[in-house]
C-alpha cells in the first residue's frame, strides 16, 4: 500500500495551490482530481466568466464609436477556448515535470476519485472502475462546489443554464432571464448586455440588486446596466419558468400582487453554489457539516486534527484567492511553525460589473450594522485626472476610517475604470492595522487612478487639493455614530 505525508482531495485552485505549498515541506504529497485539473475554476467559473468579461468590455467600448461594429460569437468562444487552454496547458505541463524531477519519493498526481475511508486511509476510483487504497498522515479536502439547482426550474444546461452550462449557447440569445441578482447574475449580465446583442432582464426578489453591498454601489450598478438596455424585475418573485418550445416562459408575481409573463430564449440560474462532498465518504471518518450542510472548521480544521479543508467547501468567501489563502495556510498547519489564524478582514475583491467594483475590509452598511462610529470620506471620478483622460468618469470612491485621531482604515469601495487596481494599497494598511498618513503622503503616478485614494485620504487629514465646501456634489466628508450620519467639511486641522 503506498503511504503520504498528505492526500490532497481536489485540483481546483485551493487544492492545487495546497499541494505545491506541501513540496516546500519537502512532504510526500498525492493531488487527487475526479475530472479535469484546475477545476469549476478554470473550465466553467473565474477564467471563463473573466475571459468573457474583458471580451464585452471591449466590443462595448468599440460601440461607443462604432455603434454597428459586430463580432461573431464564435470569435467570442474561441477567445474563451483559447484562454482555458493556455491555463490547462500551464498547469498540466508543471505538474509533468514535478512528477519527472521529484519522481515518487514526493509528488504524484492521479486523475481518480478519491473517497475518505476512515482519518488515514483513501480510496481511488479510476475512470476504468478499477479501485486502489493509500495510506496517508494527512487530508486536505478542496473538493469545489457547483451551482445550485432548484427543483421546481428545469435546467438542462442548453436552454436554461446555470454557470457551468453558459459554455453550451451557441450564438447571442435575442434575449434572456437571471434569476438571482447577486454576483454572479450581475456579472453575466453585464457581459450580454455588454455585446449589445440580448435583450437581458434580472429578477430581483429584493428592491435592489447586490443587496450585500452599500445603496450607493448598488444605484450605479444598476443605472449602468440599465443604460445598457437590462430590465431588472425589483420586488420580484418567480412563480414559474417552464421551456416551451424551445423557450422560456416564466411569471413573476411584484409584491404590489402583479402579475407579469415574459417568454425568452435562454434563462440563466445564479442562485449560488453547493459543495462537492457527496460521496467522499465524510461520514467514514467521522467529518461534521456546518447546519449549512458545508464543512465544519476551525482555521482550515476538520473536528479530525489530521483532515484540513480550504476553497468553497467551507461555505466561507468563495474567491479562488481565499481557497489558494486557505490551502496554504491548511498545509503549513500541517508541517510548519505554529502560525496566527487566517485574518478575512483584508480581502481583495472584484466584481466584474460596467463599471468594475473593487472592496477590501468593511462596507459602509456593515459598519452601521454594527454600530461602529467612523469617518466616511466618498469622491466622485470626475475629479480624477486619469479617469478625465480615459473619458471614464462614472463612478466613485469611499474610504471609511475610525472616528478617531488613529483612522484606521475599516474599509474601501472604487467603482469605475480600474476600480480593482486601486484598492491593494489600502488592503495593506487594513492587513496591518494602520492608519492613513503614509499612503496620503506619499508621491504617486500622475495621473493615475491611485491619485484618488491619496485625494480621499487628504480630505480625511483636512487638506486635499479639492475642497469639500466648494465641490459638495463631487467630495463628501461625514461621521456616521448611533445610526446617524453629519456631513462635516473639514475633519481636523491641516498638518
Amino acid at each position: 500500500m503506498d503511504t503520504f505525508d498528505l492526500v490532497v482531495i481536489g485540483g481546483g485552485p485551493a487544492g492545487y495551490a495546497g499541494a505545491m505549498r506541501a513540496l516546500d515541506f519537502k512532504k510526500k504529497v498525492l493531488l487527487v482530481e475526479k475530472k479535469r485539473l484546475g477545476g469549476a475554476g478554470l473550465y466553467d467559473g473565474v477564467l471563463t466568466s473573466k475571459t468573457l468579461w474583458e471580451h464585452s468590455m471591449r466590443v462595448s467600448a468599440i460601440h461607443e464609436t462604432i455603434p454597428s461594429y459586430e463580432v461573431p460569437f464564435e470569435d467570442i468562444v474561441q477567445n474563451v477556448r483559447e484562454a482555458v487552454f493556455e491555463r490547462k496547458t500551464q498547469m498540466t505541463l508543471h505538474l509533468g515535470l514535478l512528477e519527472a524531477a521529484l519522481g515518487s519519493k514526493l509528488f504524484h498526481y492521479e486523475k481518480g476519485f478519491a473517497k475518505i475511508l476512515d482519518k488515514n486511509h483513501v480510496e481511488i476510483t479510476k475512470e476504468n472502475g478499477s479501485t486502489h487504497v493509500i495510506q496517508t498522515e494527512n487530508i486536505l479536502i478542496a473538493s469545489g462546489s457547483h451551482p445550485r439547482y432548484l427543483p421546481n426550474i428545469p435546467i438542462d444546461e442548453k436552454i436554461i443554464v446555470t454557470s457551468d452550462g453558459v459554455k453550451n449557447i451557441l450564438d447571442f440569445p435575442k434575449s434572456m432571464v437571471i434569476l438571482g441578482a447577486g454576483v454572479i447574475g450581475c456579472e453575466f449580465a453585464t457581459i450580454f448586455s455588454n455585446f449589445g446583442k440580448t435583450k437581458v432582464y434580472i429578477i430581483d426578489k429584493a428592491n435592489r440588486i447586490l443587496p450585500f453591498e452599500d445603496e450607493d454601489i448598488s444605484e450605479t450598478v444598476t443605472e449602468n446596466l440599465e443604460r445598457n438596455g437590462v430590465v431588472v424585475h425589483h420586488n420580484s418573485q418567480l412563480e414559474r419558468m417552464e421551456i416551451k418550445n424551445g423557450k422560456v416562459e416564466y411569471e413573476l408575481l411584484y409584491k404590489d400582487g402583479k402579475r407579469e409573463v415574459i417568454t425568452v430564449d435562454k434563462a440563466l440560474v445564479a442562485v449560488g453554489r453547493v459543495p462537492n462532498i457527496e460521496g467522499i465518504g465524510l461520514e467514514n471518518a467521522g467529518v461534521k457539516l456546518t447546519e449549512r450542510g458545508f464543512i465544519y472548521h476551525d482555521d482550515t480544521q476538520t473536528n479530525l486534527s489530521n483532515i484540513f479543508v480550504a476553497g468553497d467547501v467551507t461555505g466561507g468567501i468563495a474567491l479562488v484567492s481565499v481557497g489558494e489563502r486557505e490551502a496554504r495556510h491548511a498545509v503549513v498547519r500541517m508541517f510548519g511553525p505554529a502560525i496566527k489564524p487566517i485574518s478575512y478582514k483584508n480581502i481583495s475583491t472584484i466584481m466584474f460589473l460596467n463599471p468594475e467594483v473593487g472592496a477590501v475590509g468593511m462596507s459602509e452598511q456593515e459598519v452601521r450594522e454594527k454600530n461602529i462610529p467612523v469617518k466616511i470620506v466618498k469622491l466622485d471620478y470626475s475629479t480624477n485626472a486619469r479617469a478625465i483622460a480615459m473619458r471614464k468618469t462614472k463612478g466613485f470612491f469611499k474610504i471609511i476610517v475610525t472616528n478617531d485621531n488613529g483612522m484606521r482604515i475599516l474599509g474601501m469601495r472604487a467603482v469605475g475604470e480600474h476600480a480593482s487596481s486601486a484598492i491593494q494599497a489600502v488592503a495593506y494598511l487594513v492587513h496591518t492595522n494602520q492608519g492613513i498618513r503614509e499612503l496620503a503622503d506619499m508621491i504617486h503616478p500622475h495621473p493615475s487612478i491611485i491619485e484618488g485614494i491619496q485625494e480621499c485620504l487628504r480630505m480625511l487629514l483636512g487638506k486635499s487639493i479639492y475642497k469639500p465646501a466648494v465641490f459638495k456634489d463631487k467630495l463628501h466628508c461625514y461621521t456616521c455614530e448611533n445610526g446617524v450620519c453629519t456631513p462635516i467639511s473639514s475633519l481636523i486641522t491641516s498638518e
